[in-house]
């Protein structure tokens, strides 16, 4: 797996972090403390917490937290995966995410101090670039993420996918500047938040940054029933227990 970030700014501001993912239908929530201000002074906060929030009433897939992947329940094997992340001190992402990309989001977002969130999106197989169950994202050239949605982006004229056209898919693993956590709640709901159900939207809509890295990954994704076995199959292919 590579990680091919745009280059950031360095990190001269400092910040507490939290990442969080969305592991196959369970959230992660890693709160990462880098730099907090104590009045003038500042003081090193190197801890770095994982949570995992599991939504069991999902709507599109009731208890897949708990669902049985190949004899374990999801939400231990996102537990078992993230526990693999470097920068993670404790913890407490998609499925088969690699931890480098945890660690890279972290670092990521370490060194933009003017982004309040961060994430990472892999390039979409054709197929699945209609997919409503899975989220596209658009970067600009700087890094940092212009739209999220659940259709084809680009949207060409054609109406089709254009493999000259990079379509970046959402890989729902996100990082918060713990600061921007106590503003979020009381931002105004957005109009392409409300239409598409994704909560990036409303951070974009709002001004504020969202850093992007750009990873080499296999997407596999639970969103649904169907794709039990579809990941249980990829899992026995490669030897995944």
């Amino acid at each position: 797996m590579s990680i091919c970030s745009s280059s950031g700014s360095s990190c001269s501001s400092t910040k507490s972090w939290i990442v969080h993912g969305i592991a196959a239908g369970a959230a992660i929530a890693v709160a990462i403390g880098a730099r907090a201000y104590l009045g003038q002074s500042m003081k090193l906060r190197s801890g770095v917490v994982g949570i995992i929030a599991a939504r069991l009433p999902s709507l599109r897939f009731y208890g897949k937290p708990l669902v049985n992947i190949l004899g374990k329940p999801m939400i231990q094997r996102t537990w078992e995966r993230s526990k693999l992340a470097t920068t993670l001190d404790h913890l407490g992402v998609e499925l088969l995410i690699e931890p480098e990309i945890v660690d890279g989001i972290v670092k990521a977002l370490q060194a933009a101090p003017d982004a309040v969130f961060g994430t990472a999106v892999t390039s979409s197989k054709p197929e699945g670039a209609f997919d409503p169950n899975r989220v596209r994202c658009e970067v600009h050239n700087c890094g940092c993420a212009i739209y999220f949605s659940r259709g084809l982006i680009p949207y060409t004229k054609s109406g089709k996918v254009n493999p000259q056209f990079s379509c970046m898919l959402y890989l729902g693993i996100q990082s918060y500047d713990s600061k921007f956590l106590k503003i979020y709640p009381r931002l105004q709901l957005t109009p392409l938040q409300l239409g598409k159900d994704l909560e990036q939207l409303k951070v974009i809509e709002n001004g504020y940054k969202m850093k992007v890295i750009k990873v080499d990954h296999e997407a596999h994704g639970v969103d649904t029933s169907e794709d039990v076995e579809k990941i249980e199959s990829f899992m026995r292919e490669r030897n995944l227990s």
